[in-house]
């Protein structure tokens, strides 16, 4: 009878697992968070994660973005002088004190917003990329950018993040943005991690990187805080510590003290609690499968590649896995061909599905022992009970 079935993994997989538990789940003070283990994808927390929100200053991410990708394809230059206008000198708040007629280079308006949080500078990079010169135009632009991302939680009214009525982002898309950033602009990224930037020397005091992890000697590199009364205290961080990098946003903190030590403790949990871990070798055994009709009455399955995976990283028994497989599966079974999946649960993570495959091939059996076989399973079925009809 053609049924599913779930078997056991083999002993050296289950020690494996044996020897992690649930890492204890983080209770994040942030009224919404993201965090991601960027090699791995897995996702360490969400909390209110696809929720749009008002992001302050985060958003500079998307107008960086799109800077990037300009500079990249030859839009923008390094070396090339943008206009200050009239529209960019009106901003306060975060600014880098641009003066109405002046002319900055893009590579100074880049390090300004990354460094400065400059209001006035991710102005004068939007009107310069904007199909009709206007930051309004810019951020219909970011938004329609942000879906081609697959961003579905974000919608831009500015280039800065400056408080706007439906100018929204969740902690997914800006953690998942950072991420694109990282892996898609290294050389830029490498400004995320400056302390400071003298821009004017007439606003010497006005030249240090709020973001509080850079300090700390924890692998922090980037990325971007922000705060305005409706969003409250927030930032989009990332740390990398040996080959691990974790990437996280957190929002809605009262002060910028608590945004601080909830950012540090995260990260501190983040790569305390978890490890990669190898779990099974290109061509180990992990389980058999039952065969029908075969040469041999089972088969060998194992994964065709390597498998590391990201788990709890205190000793203890709370990540099971097992093996799941329609079955008994008919010969002749061909090497390679997949034939199951090894599902890997970890408390409180995500559960990961691993193809596996037949690790050698198994013939169909000789047609004496096929009439053997079939005359055994019509005997099974005659001996069952007869189901009872209503």
């Amino acid at each position: 009878m053609i049924r599913d079935y779930r078997v056991l993994v083999s002993a050296t997989l289950a020690a494996l697992l044996l020897s992690s538990v649930s890492a204890s789940a983080f209770d994040t003070q942030a009224s919404a968070a993201f965090v991601l283990d960027e090699k791995t994808g897995t996702v360490l927390l969400a909390k209110n994660a696809d929720v749009p929100l008002p992001p302050a200053s985060m958003s500079k991410l998307m107008t960086l973005y799109i800077a990037f990708e300009a500079v990249r394809d030859g839009r923008l230059r390094m070396d090339e002088e943008l206009l200050v206008s009239a529209h960019a000198n009106s901003f306060g708040g975060s600014t880098l004190f641009l003066r109405q007629g002046e002319r900055v280079t893009v590579e100074d308006l880049i390090r300004g917003v990354i460094v400065l949080s400059g209001n006035d500078a991710s102005v004068v990079l939007a009107e310069a990329l904007s199909p009709d010169g206007t930051e309004a135009g810019f951020s219909r632009m970011m938004t329609q950018r942000a879906q081609q991302l697959g961003m579905s939680n974000s919608i831009f009214k500015n280039s800065s993040g400056w408080p706007a009525d439906g100018h929204v982002m969740s902690m997914r898309d800006l953690t998942l943005l950072a991420q694109r950033i990282i892996e898609e602009f290294p050389d830029f990224y490498k400004m995320f991690a400056e302390t400071e930037f003298l821009f004017d020397e007439a606003e010497s005091s006005n030249r240090f990187n709020r973001n509080p992890l850079l300090p700390l000697n924890i692998g922090a590199d980037g990325l971007k805080t922000g705060h305005t009364q409706e969003a409250g205290y927030g930032l989009v961080g990332s740390a990398k510590q040996g080959d691990r990098r974790v990437i996280f946003t957190i929002t809605g903190l009262d002060t910028a003290r608590a945004r601080s030590e909830e950012s540090e403790a995260i990260v501190n949990w983040a790569f305390r609690q978890f490890a990669e871990k190898t779990v099974t070798r290109a061509g180990a055994v992990i389980a058999q499968a039952d065969v029908w009709m075969g040469a041999s009455d089972t088969v060998d399955l194992m994964a065709k590649e390597d498998v590391t995976l990201l788990l709890p990283n205190t000793p203890g028994q709370d990540v099971t896995a097992e093996v799941v497989y329609t079955g008994p599966i008919e010969a002749p079974i061909s090497e390679g061909r997949q034939l199951a999946e090894l599902i890997i649960s970890p408390e409180g993570l995500p559960e990961h599905r691993i193809p596996l495959f037949a690790a050698s091939a198994v013939p169909a059996s000789g047609f004496l022992s096929r009439m053997i076989s079939v005359s055994q399973a019509l005997m099974g079925r005659l001996q069952a009970p007869a189901e009872e009809t209503m």
